[in-house]
């Protein structure tokens, strides 16, 4: 091969790994901030569908209905990152909201005035700590799988709030407690956005700056070799349950307190949302990979869209069919994305 040749060559496989790397950074542009960009492309179009959109009252709006899914969404990130599903998180916060209306109403049988709202929040907690801890046992030690534990749990969990409510609403909340969810700061941001970014921060440290959070990918990655390390599998499972549930009940103290009543029938298929966030947003079903930061946008695309398609008038009915089509797609994409990895 002549010295021209040799050069040419060596040009030839040079503009051929520079267009290698340059793929290799837009796949890891796209898998770094695709959802970023997905959620603006989604505002953007709103945006010319609908005039009222962009307005300030909807935005505000639109964050405050995030802010229950989002809290879901976070304990369903958990859940899922250790290779499990939690479909009872709706029934567990249906009926850890309407304990905690219990106390606070003068109208619960044998009630004749409200309790301390710190006792009615540490009562919603605790009971959703306790059904959320049932779950983790039944998966964890009792190695029933999620998905059945979970959808037992559902059930249950609705049963015991009809039996606890005799099916009727919980009506008249104390005012101050109503606070929860239609208080702002400052003035105009509203309190349960305030209590999500919070809860967002906390689960952002525990996930990522402690050894409770790296054990959690460990067993979503791979729980036999986590076993094998010397982690306490078991303990981690039973604790994302728990987790999972008592974010459930502070979703459902927002809920109570922005309906003025312990509704019965409060968070139906709101695992389905949370779900679809958790998705959405990246996190993989088979566990060990995904993050908050996707959550978060998956939850905020989930409550534009629904926010997006009332403002167009879009009945409710084709709602649930584009969000299910959403999730159906959103699976199919990480199984594509698996199967080139």
């Amino acid at each position: 091969m002549s010295e021209r040749e040799r050069v040419s060559a060596k040009a030839e496989m040079s503009s051929r790994d520079q267009g290698k790397d340059g793929e290799a950074r837009l796949k890891g542009i796209i898998s770094e901030y695709g959802i970023v960009l997905v959620f603006f492309l989604f505002c953007a179009v709103l945006a010319f569908a609908s005039p009222y959109f962009l307005k300030p009252k909807n935005l505000i709006n639109v964050l405050r209905q995030v802010s229950i899914n989002g809290l879901l969404s976070i304990g369903m990130t958990f859940v899922i990152l250790t290779g499990g599903i939690d479909l009872s998180v709706g029934s567990i916060l249906a009926f850890s909201s309407v304990v905690a209306a219990s106390f606070v109403s003068t109208a619960f049988p044998g009630r004749t005035e409200a309790a301390p709202i710190g006792i009615a929040i540490l009562a919603s907690m605790g009971v959703a700590a306790v059904l959320g801890g049932v779950n983790g046992i039944l998966v964890s030690r009792m190695k029933v799988p999620a998905f059945v534990a979970t959808l037992g749990m559902l059930s249950m969990g609705r049963g015991f709030t009809f039996i606890y409510t005799d099916g009727m609403p919980i009506p008249k909340i104390d005012p101050s407690f109503l606070v929860i969810g239609q208080g702002t700061i400052f003035g105009f941001v509203p309190l349960p956005v305030v209590i999500f970014i919070i809860a967002f921060g906390v689960a952002w440290v525990v996930l990522y700056k402690t050894r409770f959070g790296r054990y959690v990918y460990a067993v979503g990655g791979n729980e036999k070799s986590a076993k094998v390390s010397g982690i306490n599998t078991k303990l981690i499972i039973f604790f994302v349950y728990v987790i999972s549930g008592v974010l459930a009940a502070i979703g459902g103290l927002i809920l109570t307190a922005r309906t003025t009543a312990g509704l019965p029938q409060a968070g139906q298929s709101y695992e389905l949302d949370a779900i679809a966030a958790v998705v959405i947003g990246g996190t993989s079903l088979s566990g060990g990979q995904g993050d908050l930061r996707g959550t978060l946008f998956g939850a905020l695309i989930i409550g534009v869209i629904g926010n997006g398609l009332d403002l167009l008038g879009v009945s409710s009915y084709y709602q649930q069919v584009i969000k299910g089509a959403i999730i159906v797609g959103a699976v199919l994409l990480d199984s594509f994305r698996k199967r080139n990895d």
